[in-house]
């Protein structure tokens, strides 16, 4: 079988538009062969980036979790110390509110002291208040039952006789000592 010249020519024009074709190809094949490259490279790029931020936020985890526990142990460590503090501070208001009550007693001797009362200044101050005005009442009291029953000492003293019902004459005669 042999072929006429004009099938070998469609052959060979076939032939060389097929040839063109593969070199299109091929230059394609190379452009997405470069763009693959380009692609791979940037990915790797990407991959890298994300690795290290991932780093990054493991890192920043690791230092949230350690600062959250300091700030824990901080909290614990303040609470400890304002407690302490507060304990100090009571300690040292009840000793002062206990001397205050003290020099109170101290400088109202005519109040008894069981009288002055209370845990706090405002309290010894308006018991204080009370307990003295509780002292004037019963001073009163003893003062008025005293006087009450006040009795002179001695004889009462003596009153000159009344002289005004009596006559001249009889004025003159008692001056002169003749008494009748």
């Amino acid at each position: 079988m042999a072929m006429t010249e004009e099938e070998v020519q469609a052959l060979q024009a076939e032939v060389a538009s097929l040839s063109e074709a593969i070199k299109t190809t091929k230059t394609e094949l190379e452009g997405v062969k470069a763009e693959k490259e380009t692609l791979t490279a940037e990915l790797q790029s990407r991959v890298t980036a994300i690795a290290e931020m991932e780093q990054t936020v493991a890192e920043r985890t690791s230092e949230i979790a350690t600062l959250t526990a300091e700030k824990e142990a901080l909290g614990v460590s303040i609470k400890a110390e304002t407690q302490r503090t507060l304990d100090d501070l009571t300690d040292s208001y009840n000793l002062a509110v206990s001397a205050y009550k003290t020099a109170v007693a101290q400088a109202n001797p005519a109040v008894p002291t069981e009288l002055i009362t209370g845990d706090t200044i405002e309290a010894i101050d308006q018991s204080l208040e009370s307990s003295k005005t509780l002292v004037a009442q019963v001073r009163q009291s003893v003062e008025a039952d005293i006087a009450a029953g006040k009795v002179p000492a001695g004889a009462p003293a003596r009153t000159p006789p009344d002289l005004s019902a009596l006559s001249p004459r009889e004025k003159i005669q008692y001056a002169l000592g003749g008494k009748r």
